[in-house]
């Protein structure tokens, strides 16, 4: 951490913003900005890329490329200056995310998961739940987890079953999560849970979220889940048996979470699709770089137009997913509600990843069907994408209901 306080952190606190300049519109970075997103960038190269085929055999958590980014700077990052961390904001957290996903979006997944868990205690927490548990993850390199997700209630967040009965100075938690991701690693987890008994309740008020120790009597993470791609992250179920948290460990107020939930939304989707947008630029680089050395009817496939189309399609594809999550990002470090472009650019990133890695194995033709080739693991890693931190369908719905209030609003 010396590192953090004697060179990025005087750096950071002058960081300005990207955006509109008296000029017009201004699409370059700032040195700041520049210096974080090449930090990462070497981080990925030298740390990630290397060990990145080895995690996704094994599944293990990458541990030791989590403390290594915590020693730098790269974890944490968004944690404000005066609880001892550099106070990024959301579109340079992006930048670094988008580096980390190029060498492997599950490692990516389990260093930004760790923000994702942070969000709400940022958002809402007051000076005692910052300092302890903010201050925490600054001391030492520890993880956080985000416990909404349920065997039966993933996008549908009204439908959470897991319960919290006040008792005394106490909430007795009961229930099971599923899908956690740093769930058997975290240290401590963001987690909601419907403390009104009433199933009529609004959500916005049936909801109560909670900080939960991980070495809490009763709180057990399951096994952890053999998925299809992005196996470095470490995913599990987690199960609540009289779990006492103490009220003091409320966020807010009782009946505060369904709010809470949703606002992290905002600023976590941008990193997400940025994290798409990285594993996306990683395909096309290499398709191209394949596309140049595999020849055919003696000249590189790059040279015939039905790759050529390929290739710039994908290039389409990571230059208006950047350009997405950007925006998004930078609406909300203006302090405005960007549900409208978080969505666009979640959606837009997760449904361009995937196309463009699945067009990435098929300019490999057989090789990329092989698992010695790299875009085997990336067509997997790409999926996930589409499911987690809302659905694909979920952005769609929220982007139309968006149109929908705009519309009504300009017909009044």
């Amino acid at each position: 951490m010396a590192f953090l306080k004697r060179f990025l952190l005087p750096v950071i606190r002058h960081t300005s913003y990207r955006g509109y300049s008296s000029a017009g519109p201004c699409f370059a970075l700032n040195d700041d900005q520049k210096q974080m997103q090449e930090l990462a960038r070497k981080f990925t190269k030298e740390e990630i890329i290397p060990v990145a085929a080895q995690y996704d055999k094994s599944g293990d958590y990458p541990w030791d490329i989590v403390k290594k980014a915590w020693s730098i700077g790269l974890l944490n990052n968004h944690i404000p200056t005066e609880l001892g961390g550099l106070g990024l904001d959301v579109f340079t957290s992006c930048l670094i995310a988008e580096e980390l996903a190029y060498g492997c979006s599950g490692i990516m997944s389990a260093l930004e998961v760790s923000s994702i868990a942070q969000t709400p205690v940022l958002l809402s927490g007051n000076a005692e739940q910052k300092k302890k548990y903010l201050g925490r993850l600054l001391e030492e390199p520890l993880v956080a987890a985000y416990c909404v997700t349920e065997p039966g209630a993933g996008s549908d967040v009204n439908g959470v079953k897991t319960k919290a009965v006040k008792k005394g100075d106490e909430y007795i938690l009961n229930g099971q999560k599923m899908w956690i991701t740093n769930g058997g690693v975290a240290n401590w987890y963001f987690v909601l849970a419907r403390t009104n008994p009433d199933p009529k309740a609004p959500a916005s008020k049936a909801f109560t979220g909670f900080i939960v120790e991980r070495d809490t009597p009763g709180l057990t993470p399951g096994r952890k889940e053999q998925n299809m791609g992005q196996r470095a992250s470490d995913t599990r179920g987690i199960t609540f048996e009289d779990v006492r948290v103490p009220k003091e460990n409320v966020l807010i107020g009782e009946g505060a979470g369904f709010k809470i939930a949703m606002g992290t939304f905002d600023k976590t989707r941008p990193p997400v699709a940025a994290g798409a947008v990285g594993l996306a630029q990683r395909c096309m680089d290499e398709a191209l770089k394949y596309a140049l050395e595999r020849k055919t009817f003696g000249v590189p496939i790059a040279h015939h137009q039905a790759i050529s189309f390929i290739l710039a399609d994908m290039a389409i594809g990571v230059e208006t997913g950047r350009l997405a999550y950007q925006l998004s990002a930078w609406e909300v470090d203006q302090g405005r509600r960007n549900s409208y472009y978080a969505s666009i650019a979640k959606c837009h990133a997760a449904d361009m990843v995937n196309k463009i890695a699945s067009d990435a194995v098929q300019v490999f033709g057989g090789n990329g069907f092989n698992s010695e080739y790299p875009v085997e693991k990336l067509m997997r890693d790409a999926k996930i994408y589409q499911i987690y931190e809302g659905t694909s369908q979920i952005q769609r719905l929220i982007i139309s209901r968006n149109m929908l209030e705009k519309a009504k609003e300009n017909a009044k």
